[in-house]
């Protein structure tokens, strides 16, 4: 359901994410596993980078093709792993189209499986890269096995889904700094060049205080029908990832992640508390558990205020933005698709005709930015460690999910203590033959939030 900007590049002719499985005849979504490589050592005597895909979907297979392109290589992708062959063949056969000379994947390093990205891993060698690319769920188990077998990771959004996940992200995270281990996070609008300029604009004065922050996402996405009779429930929750809470912790958990980490970047804190409200349309037929409409508002330590305004539904308004208000005047942060459209207003109108500053064009997309800066880092043993600042993020995202779920304030502090989880038992001894510990009504809908009667903290 990601959608990428292939706009704000000099390269327009290239796939984006969203496209990049079209090449093969069809798309594809995300995958379960994860990855992570050691230090100073570039991957062995020929000086390439190797990499293991653990998640074959649109959103890995494109982030392959911005690793190929990246600058710091020469890299190779020498492993993929996925928990459904379909989407391995036509992520391979598409890649192998694109990038031949950089495909290295016989069919003795293609892995099939909830156990797939181990093997994957174990492909890989002291500096090279694991791209845990799969559904957030399982982040937690596949970024501790990567930082054990002491390989870099590059792992996509979101991170976790639930609080028990975030604290594991951050304790692997730790482990890897031990390491010296380079781990970049799929938040990659922390990598554009203009918002990057916005930030340094708003750091010495030029907006004044930050007071309010106001983000929308607002684009159409359809509901999901009846799980057919004969499909492996637990299967088919996962390839329905966004439509599950436990898969990905949501439509809004996995959406709304970037609008979120922008909020807390531009102010440069964390919030202390939460408070929402979410619902769904009266003549909704959606099966999932997801609402489709959502408005979060986040409170800082200093008051400041910081709202996130979410719905999901067709043939209503359309808005895709990031918007600052300091004391002095406001700017606009993220455009479209998080194309990086940053400029500033001479007030607080935000206005095309009041634009006081814009910023040029961004030259390459914060995605394939993020890759520069990686293989960078790889190259160069500069530190590159961004796990703990992204579950941090995805924190904020769950409490503001949390307060619309249970019609509560939830705070900061209670979501870092809390030790629920969306699978009984833990995520790690998940696999097709679990017994489903959710499940559909009679009418194939499954449970959906109830404020004031649901819990998830």
């Amino acid at each position: 359901m990601k959608r990428e900007n292939p706009s704000s590049s000099t390269t327009a002719a290239k796939p984006s994410r969203r496209e990049f499985l079209q090449i093969g005849g069809t798309v594809a979504a995300a995958s379960a596993l994860a990855g992570v490589a050691l230090p100073r050592v570039h991957a062995a005597e020929d000086n390439t980078i190797r990499l293991a895909l653990i998640g074959c979907g649109g959103r890995g297979s494109g982030a392959v093709v911005n690793a190929f392109e990246a600058t710091g290589g020469p890299v190779k992708l020498v492993a993929m792993a996925d928990l459904f062959e379909n989407r391995l063949k036509v992520s391979h056969a598409s890649l192998t189209e694109l990038h031949p000379d950089k495909m290295d994947v016989p069919a003795d390093r293609q892995f099939i499986g909830f156990d797939a990205y181990r093997k994957a891993i174990d492909c890989l060698r002291p500096g090279d890269i694991a791209m845990a690319c799969t559904y957030p769920a399982f982040r937690v188990a596949h970024l501790d096995y990567a930082v054990a077998k002491g390989v870099h990771v590059f792992m996509e959004k979101s991170f976790a889904t639930d609080p028990v996940g975030i604290r594991r992200i951050i304790k692997a995270g730790e482990a890897a700094e031990k390491k010296n281990l380079k781990i970049a996070a799929g938040l990659m609008c922390r990598h554009s060049k203009n918002r990057q300029e916005l930030i340094r604009r708003i750091r010495e004065g030029e907006l004044g205080d930050i007071n309010l922050i106001r983000a929308y996402r607002m684009e159409p996405v359809g509901p999901m029908g009846p799980k057919p009779a004969a499909d492996n429930e637990i299967l088919w929750q996962i390839r329905n990832s966004i439509r599950f809470l436990w898969v990905s912790g949501s439509l809004w958990a996995e959406m709304d992640i970037h609008q979120i980490d922008e909020i807390c970047w531009l102010k440069d804190a964390w919030p202390v508390s939460a408070h929402g409200i979410c619902g769904r349309a009266a003549n909704s037929t959606d099966c999932s558990q997801n609402p489709d409409s959502f408005s979060v508002e986040w409170t800082f330590a200093d008051g400041a205020k910081a709202y996130d305004v979410v719905r999901y539904l067709p043939n209503c308004h359309d808005e895709f933005d990031t918007f600052v208000h300091g004391t002095k005047r406001a700017a606009q942060f993220s455009g479209p698709i998080h194309v990086g459209m940053v400029h500033t207003y001479k007030d607080q109108r935000c206005d095309p005709n009041n634009i006081d500053w814009r910023a040029p064009k961004e030259e390459i997309t914060p995605w394939q930015a993020e890759w520069n800066v990686l293989l960078d880092a790889i190259r160069n043993d500069r530190p590159h460690n961004e796990a703990k600042r992204a579950a941090y993020s995805n924190l904020a995202d769950m409490m503001g999910r949390a307060a619309m779920h249970t019609g509560r304030v939830i705070t900061w502090d209670e979501m870092m203590t809390s030790n629920f989880e969306w699978v009984p038992g833990g995520i790690d001894a998940v696999n097709e033959n679990s017994k489903p510990w959710l499940v559909a009504d009679a009418q194939g809908r499954y449970p959906v939030p109830v404020p004031g009667q649901w819990n998830e903290v």
